[in-house]
């Protein structure tokens, strides 16, 4: 067996380090037009129930003209919160596609994250309104973080967000970080905000919709994140039949978005805008949605951008791996 095989490995402290917002945002525009393009290939998504409550998937793929081959074995497990940990928990790999060997694991988390935040901030520059002043997200946990983060950096017009929580509870914390940077508020009634947004975000893990049909007004743009497994939905019944619905990927979004609840309703894929295979005008009347799943191809794209800059720096482990 040959011996010159390496094996590196990345830590959450490692990928922290090296991963730059902007760089992630490059990689995730990419990974959607090579998406378009064809030449991005997704495999079929596993994505399963464990017992108790716990999630389990592994998304994966390759991009043969960039040499990348990998997976993300990810999943949900909410128990985690009491033990102080993070429910979401992710691992990448990749792969040297000529042999096979493996390259590198990495730890996913805040990669999921990132990709995601920035996903969900491409869909605002392109689908909502450029004038959005409101916002309102559902949900405060990492993902409810991350995409009102780059809908700040990247809509300036975008000065108030309000946030409502599935205990009705205020969260100081989510109060704080961005305290400063928009005006934030709490609220109960998830209706009347609703009604008052000109960007809604959802990011619950909800299976129930969040608010009711007629709350959504038009001109109204929606960042639909928490469908991501079967039997997960967040919005209300004729929402995506009164709106122009717009996913990362057909396939996906119909078995695990919230398109599994309408899987007959046409749709465009986000990266068709993105390569300019199909054009987009907004009307000012027009609700849109964004419905997310993630594709493999944005982890992977990341991931290779940080395996490149580990090596050149010298960060992380290395371990020999016979092949």
């Amino acid at each position: 067996m040959r011996r010159d095989g390496v094996l590196l490995l990345l830590d959450k402290n490692q990928v922290e380090l090296l991963l730059d917002r902007d760089e992630v945002l490059a990689a995730v525009h990419e990974a959607f037009v090579l998406h378009s393009q064809g030449e991005g290939r997704l495999f079929p998504v596993i994505r399963e129930k464990l017992a108790p409550g716990n999630v389990f998937g592994i998304k994966s793929g390759e991009v043969p003209s960039r040499d990348l081959l990998g997976f993300k074995a990810a999943g949900f497990w909410p128990a985690n919160r009491r033990a102080g940990g993070e429910p979401h928990q992710a691992t990448i790999l990749l792969f040297d596609p000529k042999s096979g060997r493996p390259l590198c694991v990495i730890d996913g988390n805040a990669i999921t994250a990132l990709r995601t935040g920035a996903a969900g901030g491409l869909g605002l520059l392109t689908l909502a309104r450029s004038n959005c002043v409101r916002a309102c997200v559902f949900g405060t946990g990492v993902q409810a973080r991350i995409q009102v983060a780059f809908a700040l950096q990247l809509m300036p017009s975008l000065r108030q967000v309000c946030y409502l929580t599935a205990s009705g509870a205020s969260d100081p914390g989510f109060e704080h970080q961005w305290a400063g940077q928009c005006e934030i508020s709490h609220a109960l009634d998830a209706d009347a905000v609703v009604a008052a947004s000109d960007v809604i975000i959802t990011a619950t893990p909800s299976t129930t919709p969040l608010f009711n049909l007629h709350a959504v007004q038009p001109g109204t743009h929606l960042n639909c994140v928490g469908a991501d497994t079967q039997g997960k939905r967040e919005l209300p019944p004729g929402l995506l039949e009164r709106a122009r619905l717009f996913v990362d990927d057909r396939v996906q979004a119909r078995q695990i978005g919230e398109c599994q609840w309408m899987p007959e309703r046409p749709c465009v894929e986000f990266g068709d805008l993105l390569s300019s295979k199909v054009q987009f005008q907004r009307d000012s009347a027009d609700v849109t949605i964004f419905d997310m799943t993630g594709l493999a191809l944005q982890d992977l794209m990341v991931a290779r951008g940080l395996h490149e800059r580990a090596v050149a720096r010298g960060v992380g482990s290395r371990i020999d791996w016979l092949w």
